[in-house]
C-alpha cells in the first residue's frame, strides 16, 4: 500500500504532487508532532512508520535539493491543518465550533534567491486599504451562530461565526491576507508609493518601539550608557578595522559573505504609520560590525544614512518580510517621484547579495565559549606576576572570563578578588600547569582544595602555544634581549632571561627594573619578546636601564660591558602572515592594566606582527603593544553584540586623569 498523510481529511500519497515527510526520531519533536495532529484526531496517536505530507507545513520550514526534492529543516513543525466538523452541533453552530483551529493556508516555497524572493513576498507584505485583516469581529447573532460559511479563498467551510474578520468571508488570517493582496493590486501600489492608508495598519508580533540604543551591561551587572560609534566615526572621519582582522571575533570566517553594495530589510524609522513597517536599503559602508545603511529611493542622497549593527538582529535579508508577513513600506522622504515601486525594486534587487539565511545562527554559533561558569584555572597573580594562582570562572560574557581567587588569604588588604582575561589568553593556564613547567604557584588552603562545587577545566579549552625544540640551541639563563615590558605596556626595555622552564616557557625580567620587581613568564613564541636590535632597526624608543648612556648605548657594548650573550635572532616568532590593520582604523581594545575595561581605540601604528593601539582620549603614555592576533582586541560593533560595556573616551577635561595600574 502507498504511504498515506495521517493528517485529518487529507490521506494524500507522493502521487498526488506532494512530499511525504516521517515522524522525526527525536522523542520530543516525536510528540510534538503527534500533538499537532491530534488538534484534528483527538483520538489518534503516531507510530514510527507515521508521514506528513508537505502540505502541512509552512514554507519556511523548507529548504530545496537537487534530486530529493524538498526537504525538512530541523526543528520543523506542522501547522497546516483542516478544521474538521463539530460533533456537538452537527453543523448548526455552537461554543465548541470555535475552539477548533483554523485552517491555514500556506504557498509554495520558493527560490531562495534575492530576486524571486522579493518577488514572492511582494504580494502579500504590504497590506492593502480595506483589507479585513486583524479586524476583530465583536458581537454576533443567534442567527448568524448557525448559518454554514465558505471561505472565499480556499474554499474550507465551517460555522460562519467561526470565521474569521468583521465580514467573516475567510477562515484565517492567511486567507484574508492572502486574498486581499491578490486581489487589488490599484490600493497595493498606491501604498507601495508612500500613499497615507485610509486607516491604522496594524501588525502582528510588534512590540513597542525603542527609543534609541539599550544600555549595555557593564561585568559588575550594572547598565551603562551606550556609545554611538556611528556618530562617532563620522565625527573622526576615520575608517574601522574589518572583523576579518580579528580571528578570535565571531563571524571572522563567514564574513566574506557580507559586502558593501548588498540588499537588506530593514526597520522604516522614516515613515508615517502608527506601526512598525520595514523597507529596503543598501550597504554603504562597513565598520567592523556596524554598516552604514541607505533605504533605496534615496539614491545618491546621504541625509537619511543611519547606522545599523549586523549582530543584534536589526538587518534581516531580502524575503524575510514575505516569511514573517511584515509590511515593505517606502520613507516618506524620498524625493524621486518613482510611479512603480515594485517596478524600481525588481531592476534594484537583480543580481544584488544579500545577508545569508543562516547568518544569526552563525552568529550564535561562533559566540559560543567552552568555558563554563564554576570551571577552575590557573591565572596570573597581578600582584605577583612571577607565580599564579588558581581561580574560578565567575562570568562569561562574549568569551571574556571574570575570575574569582579562591585563596587570597595571604593578600594585603583592598588585594583584588577577581581578574578578568579573555579565555585564549596567555595568562590563563589549566589547573595543573604550573607544576608541569616548572613555574611558581601559590597553592590554596586546605579548605580551599577539598571544595567539590567547582570543577577543572578541560586542557583542550585552552590555546596551545607554538611547538618549539628546546634542545640543539635555546635560550639560556643570562641571555639579553627586548621585551615589552609587563608593567608598562607601552615600553619596549632589555631584559635578561632568568630561568627557563619546561615546554618552551622562560622566566623573564626587565634590567633595571626596581628591587624587587617580579619576573614575567613569556612563552618562547610570545610577541613580548624580541630580539636584540629589534627596536633600532624599526625605529622604536628603547627604554635603557638607569646606568645607561641613551646617546652612546650600542647592543655590543652594553653586552661587553655587562658580559652577557645575546638571544640569537633564529629563536624568536618571526612569522608574519601579514594582517589587514594600518594606522588610524578604530577598534575595541582591553585596557590591560585594568583589564575589565574595554575602550574605545585606535591602532597609532604596526610593526610587522606588533600593535601600538593608542586609547582615545588618553595621552600617549598609556598606549599598549600587542600582538595583531590578540585575543584583547575586538571589532567595531563588539561590545553591543555581546553585551559588555565600553568605555568611551573620557572629556577634554578630564583626559589628563592617570588611570590604575597593576
Amino acid at each position: 500500500m502507498p504511504v498515506r498523510c495521517v493528517a485529518y481529511g487529507c490521506e494524500k500519497t507522493s502521487s498526488d504532487n506532494v512530499s511525504l515527510h516521517a515522524f522525526p526520531k527525536d522523542p520530543e519533536d516525536f510528540r510534538r508532532w503527534e500533538k499537532q495532529v491530534q488538534r484534528t484526531r483527538s483520538h489518534w496517536s503516531a507510530r514510527s512508520n507515521s508521514y506528513l505530507c508537505s502540505d502541512h507545513f509552512g514554507k519556511e520550514y523548507f529548504r530545496h535539493r537537487d534530486k530529493s526534492g524538498l526537504i525538512l529543516k530541523p526543528g520543523a513543525m506542522p501547522t497546516v491543518f483542516i478544521r474538521p466538523p463539530c460533533s456537538w452541533c452537527d453543523g448548526r453552530g455552537c461554543t465548541k465550533c470555535s475552539h477548533l483551529p483554523p485552517f491555514q493556508q500556506r504557498g509554495t516555497p520558493g527560490d531562495s534567491n534575492v530576486y524571486e524572493a522579493f518577488e514572492e513576498g511582494l504580494s502579500f507584505q504590504v497590506e492593502e486599504e480595506g483589507s479585513d485583516e486583524e479586524q476583530d469581529y465583536s458581537g454576533s447573532s443567534a442567527d448568524k451562530e448557525r448559518i454554514a460559511g465558505t471561505c472565499e479563498r480556499c474554499g474550507t467551510k465551517g460555522i460562519l461565526n467561526s470565521f474569521f474578520s468583521k465580514t467573516k468571508r475567510f477562515c484565517s488570517t492567511s486567507c484574508s491576507r492572502s486574498y486581499s493582496s491578490n486581489s487589488k493590486k490599484s490600493s497595493l501600489l498606491a501604498r507601495m508609493q508612500g500613499k497615507p492608508p485610509s486607516k491604522k495598519v496594524v501588525v502582528l508580533g510588534v512590540g513597542k518601539e525603542s527609543n534609541g540604543k539599550t544600555p549595555g551591561a557593564a561585568p559588575d551587572g550594572t547598565l551603562t550608557s551606550a556609545f554611538d560609534w556611528g556618530v562617532y566615526l563620522d565625527k573622526e572621519t576615520s575608517l574601522a578595522a574589518s572583523v576579518s582582522c580579528f580571528r578570535h571575533a565571531p563571524l571572522c570566517v563567514q564574513w566574506e559573505d557580507i559586502c558593501v553594495g548588498m540588499k537588506v530589510e530593514v526597520l522604516n524609522t522614516n515613515a508615517v504609520l502608527p506601526s512598525k513597517v520595514y523597507w529596503i536599503a543598501s550597504v554603504i559602508q562597513l565598520a567592523g560590525y556596524k554598516a552604514l545603511l541607505r533605504y533605496e529611493g534615496f539614491q545618491h542622497d546621504s541625509s537619511h544614512d543611519f547606522w545599523c549593527s549586523l549582530g543584534t538582529g536589526e538587518l534581516n535579508p531580502i524575503g524575510w518580510c514575505a516569511m514573517t508577513s511584515k509590511l515593505l513600506v517606502p520613507p516618506q522622504d524620498v524625493q524621486q517621484n518613482i510611479p512603480d515601486w515594485k517596478e524600481y525594486l525588481m531592476e534594484k534587487l537583480v543580481g544584488a547579495s544579500t545577508l545569508p539565511v543562516d547568518f544569526y545562527i552563525k552568529v550564535a554559533e561562533s559566540s559560543k565559549c567552552s568555558m563554563k561558569v564554576g570551571s577552575r584555572v590557573e591565572v596570573v597573580d597581578p600582584r605577583h606576576i612571577s607565580r599564579t594562582r588558581v581561580a574560578t570562572v565567575d562570568r562569561v560574557i562574549g568569551g571574556r572570563l571574570r575570575l574569582v581567587y579562591q585563596d587570597l588569604s595571604d593578600a594585603p588588604y583592598n588585594t583584588f578578588q577577581d581578574f578578568w582575561c579573555h579565555m585564549h589568553s596567555p595568562l590563563l593556564h589549566p589547573v595543573g600547569w604550573s607544576s608541569a613547567v616548572g613555574h611558581t604557584i601559590k597553592v590554596p588552603g586546605k579548605e580551599t582544595l577539598n571544595r567539590k562545587s567547582h570543577i577543572d577545566s578541560s586542557p583542550f579549552h585552552f590555546r596551545r602555544p607554538r611547538i618549539v625544540y628546546m634542545s640543539g640551541g635555546f635560550f639560556e639563563e643570562g641571555m639579553k634581549l627586548e621585551a615589552i615590558d609587563p608593567l608598562n605596556l607601552g615600553k619596549i626595555c632589555i631584559a635578561t632571561v632568568h630561568k627557563v622552564l619546561l615546554d618552551g616557557f622562560l622566566m623573564v625580567g626587565i634590567v633595571g627594573a626596581d628591587q624587587g620587581a617580579d619576573q614575567f613568564c613569556y612563552h618562547a613564541s610570545s610577541h613580548a619578546i624580541l630580539p636584540p636590535g629589534f627596536c633600532e632597526k624599526n625605529n622604536i624608543p628603547l627604554t635603557l636601564p638607569p646606568d645607561c648612556d641613551p646617546d652612546t648605548f650600542s647592543w655590543e657594548k652594553y653586552l661587553q660591558e655587562s658580559q652577557s650573550l645575546r638571544a640569537p635572532a633564529m629563536l624568536f616568532n618571526t612569522d608574519y602572515p601579514g594582517h589587514g590593520f594600518s594606522p588610524n582604523m578604530k577598534l575595541e581594545a582591553v585596557d590591560l592594566m585594568e583589564p575589565q575595561l574595554v575602550c574605545v581605540a585606535t591602532v597609532r601604528r604596526h610593526v610587522g606582527r606588533l600593535l601600538l593601539i593608542h586609547f582615545d582620549g588618553w595621552e600617549d603614555e598609556f598606549d599598549q603593544w600587542v600582538d595583531h592576533c590578540s585575543p584583547d582586541i575586538y571589532p567595531v560593533g563588539w561590545c553591543e553584540l555581546t553585551g559588555y560595556s565600553l568605555q568611551a573616551p573620557p572629556s577634554a577635561s578630564g583626559a589628563g586623569k592617570p588611570r590604575l595600574s597593576l
